[in-house]
């Protein structure tokens, strides 16, 4: 009778797909015998590889080996060149509950780490990437929008594409109308916005309380009490310049107060009233309140659960 031996591996779905052939007539060698046995170990690995459904892995403009708290790799037969394959499982699957050991968001990443991308996994949602500050006061902050003047990021985005979160998440990006929803209602958070003025200054505002509404409610923003030394540019008595309370606009789906479409306008999504004292989601000069008025140099938005004594 025919004999073989087959081993094959290949991507579908982004999954790693791993099979093997074996068709001998007894007896079989020693050396068969190892090799059944290592292929059997083998798919017994890769089954036991965590189960990821990163839905924004576009963001990440790399590797999973740039992922702070990616899970170990599993090392993989030789591939006859004497390099060892490697394997992830990044398949798309419908979203999970959160499983223990994945942070909920990047409070929950362990005091001392480093800053960068990490994996977190909110409540009821799919895993996602973001990028954790953990050098900012005590750390933990979740990175939910961050813009320089010279971007190549054009921010004149769709409704869904805001939704959804663009960029490069190590660079410009924003995470997602609808992720920093789904973070932000887990927990009473708190705002964090960093303004890096013409002359190179880095001023700062706090907003006690931060939340966004679901779409339904038009991610209309809500924040709390003010602490800074930016200037309260969110909060105003004027109606014109208001963006708490607002609800989200872009240039496809006009929520602003103006009878003409700010976002539509002014090329950015945002949280316009009729139109803005803030516009951070802007390639080119951005403007806080008095601070800078169209040459702000860069921006930075945080997040994380609010402290209280």
């Amino acid at each position: 009778m025919g004999k073989g031996i087959q081993w094959d591996s290949w991507l579908s779905n982004g999954r790693v797909i791993i099979s093997f052939f074996f068709f001998q007539s007894f007896p079989i060698s020693a050396t068969q015998c190892l090799c059944l046995l290592l292929l059997t170990c083998l798919l017994a690995l890769a089954a036991s590889l965590p189960d990821l459904d990163i839905r924004n892995l576009y963001l990440l403009n790399g590797t999973m080996d740039d992922i702070m708290n990616a899970p170990p790799e599993s090392p993989q037969p030789d591939d006859g060149d004497g390099h060892v394959r490697q394997a992830r499982d990044i398949g798309h699957h419908p979203p999970a509950s959160h499983a223990p050991g994945w942070p909920k968001d990047c409070s929950e990443i362990p005091r001392g780490s480093h800053s960068g991308v990490y994996i977190i996994q909110p409540k009821g949602l799919h895993h996602l990437v973001v990028y954790c500050e953990m050098n900012v006061t005590h750390g933990g902050w979740t990175v939910i929008q961050r813009n320089q003047r010279d971007t190549p990021v054009t921010w004149a985005e769709s409704w869904s594409t805001y939704k959804f979160g663009f960029g490069n998440v190590r660079t410009e990006y924003w995470l997602g109308t609808e992720y920093i929803h789904q973070i932000a209602k887990q927990k009473v958070y708190q705002v964090r916005f960093v303004i890096q003025d013409s002359a190179d200054t880095i001023s700062f505002a706090d907003y006690n309380l931060f939340s966004v509404e679901d779409e339904s409610h038009g991610y209309r923003l809500r924040l709390g009490a003010y602490n800074g030394t930016a200037g309260d540019a969110m909060t105003s008595d004027n109606p014109n310049n208001m963006h708490d309370n607002m609800k989200f606009s872009t240039k496809d789906r006009d929520q602003d107060t103006y009878s003409k479409n700010c976002a539509y306008s002014y090329e950015g999504g945002w949280w316009f009233s009729s139109c803005y004292s803030v516009r951070l989601n802007y390639k080119g000069g951005m403007t806080w309140g008095n601070l800078c008025k169209g040459n702000c140099k860069s921006s930075l938005i945080l997040i994380k659960p609010a402290s209280y004594c």
